[in-house]
């Protein structure tokens, strides 16, 4: 059967969790579908939420004013979209725009403060997991900007 609290323990974001946490986090979590096309939240919006991505691809995108939407990132099959939960003012910072038919897990973002708060062994796992991915796509936005300036040289 595929149980919320499955489906968590098979996310790469999540691995390593004991018992009680997935059960904490299984509270907090519903499945999520969308199609291609689809923008998940836009910038501006009020941030309530991550995404644990289980299939698809997520282009993360800013608009550019003359320019139009430029993709920043794509999440993709085992990552996470949005941690702007977590942070105040919970606004969204940018774009999240469906590339390929998406099946995630989502994760209340109000939920997930309030268990954060009441259990900081939880809180301090994922924080230290976003701080992670958040040091991934900063390494991935430096080599695309080296990128864009050799090419430009």
């Amino acid at each position: 059967m595929e149980t919320i609290e499955r489906l968590l323990r098979e996310h790469p974001f999540l691995q390593g969790l004991d018992d009680r946490q997935f059960a904490l986090l299984a509270g907090c979590a519903k499945k999520a579908r969308f199609a291609a096309g689809e923008y998940i939240f836009r910038e501006g919006q009020e941030a309530n939420a991550s995404y644990l991505v289980r299939t698809g691809r997520v282009s993360l995108e800013v608009n550019v004013a003359g320019r139009g939407p430029v993709q920043l990132h794509t999440v993709e099959e085992g990552e996470v979209l949005g941690w702007s939960w977590l942070y105040p003012p919970y606004r969204w910072q940018f774009d999240a725009r469906v590339v390929e038919p998406l099946w995630a897990i989502f994760l209340d973002g109000a939920c997930l403060r309030s268990k954060c708060e009441s259990d900081h062994d939880l809180g301090y796992e994922l924080v230290k997991r976003l701080l992670r991915q958040v040091h991934q796509r900063l390494e991935r936005a430096r080599f695309q900007l080296l990128d864009i300036y050799r090419a430009g040289s």
